[in-house]
């Protein structure tokens, strides 16, 4: 596991060529371990800031480290330690079969070829896919060829896992085959999770809001996902079970069970009150 602080930006700002900052003095630390969601509208620097903390970009001014490495000066050594897994899937698979996708890390990475086999073996255990290493990655649903992309990045073995709206693509079943596998990480692994579903974030640990490249909140999800005004200034919609919690004057629900449960609790209250 990384330092304390996996990552952290210091008055992190970048400009695309002719455009406004996309990031503007952003400041913020995530700690070995935690699950961090990164929400927003559209052109708030979410992306932006993934391709900062991977060495992709260089930032105009601040720090970043990740790792406790600076990604710009050492992208070799951060690249090691944090991997990023993107929003379209088909970008990422570049062999002829599933195991020679998830070993395609490794061998760019001098693994001897015994132990290789078995990180390989591994990665595709962990993300469900036994039985497919020889499948095509061309003949798999988008779901299971985004778990190909997550078992390369796992069979290299990052401390840190970097999410950029990695189900955007998806349907709403592959969305969950994803999930689920990224869930099984939680706690093993430093995540920071872009999206543009919030329902993805109901367990994170915290939940971080950028907006015009200004980072304008940083809550947990209860607190962040009840505060109807702070959504609606980031044009952030709040999932359907949520919202109906809301609508009803209810506490802050994640499922349909929830929700059913609070329903019912209050219709027992209210008939104990008319009882009295």
């Amino acid at each position: 596991m990384a330092d304390p602080a996996s990552i952290s930006c210091e008055h992190l700002t970048y400009s695309y060529p002719g455009a406004a900052p996309a990031l503007s003095g952003i400041t913020l630390e995530v700690r070995a371990g935690e699950y961090v969601g990164v929400v927003g509208p559209n052109g708030g620097g979410k992306s932006t800031l993934v391709r900062l903390l991977n060495g992709l970009l260089v930032a105009d001014s601040g720090h970043v480290r990740v790792a406790g490495f600076d990604p710009a000066a050492e992208p070799f050594e951060v690249r090691r330690r944090a991997g990023v897994l993107f929003q379209n899937p088909d970008n990422g698979l570049v062999a002829p079969f599933v195991e020679d996708d998830v070993a395609f890390g490794l061998e760019n990475l001098g693994v001897e070829r015994v132990e290789m086999r078995e990180r390989v073996r591994e990665a595709i255990r962990s993300v469900g896919l036994t039985g497919y290493e020889r499948r095509e990655p061309h003949t798999l649903s988008g779901g299971e060829k985004q778990r190909v992309a997550l078992a390369g990045l796992l069979a290299v073995g990052p401390e840190i896992l970097l999410l950029d709206e990695p189900t955007a693509m998806l349907d709403p079943a592959g969305r969950g085959e994803v999930l689920g596998r990224v869930r099984e990480l939680r706690g093993s692994r430093t995540v920071l999770h872009v999206t543009h579903h919030l329902e993805e974030l109901f367990d994170a640990d915290r939940v971080l809001v950028l907006n015009g490249g200004r980072l304008v909140a940083a809550a947990a999800p209860e607190a962040l996902f009840s505060d109807a005004d702070l959504l609606r200034e980031n044009r952030l919609v709040l999932p359907t079970v949520p919202r109906l919690a809301s609508d009803l004057g209810l506490p802050f629900c994640r499922t349909p069970e929830e929700l059913a449960a609070a329903v019912e609790r209050r219709s027992r209250d209210n008939s104990g009150v008319e009882a009295r």
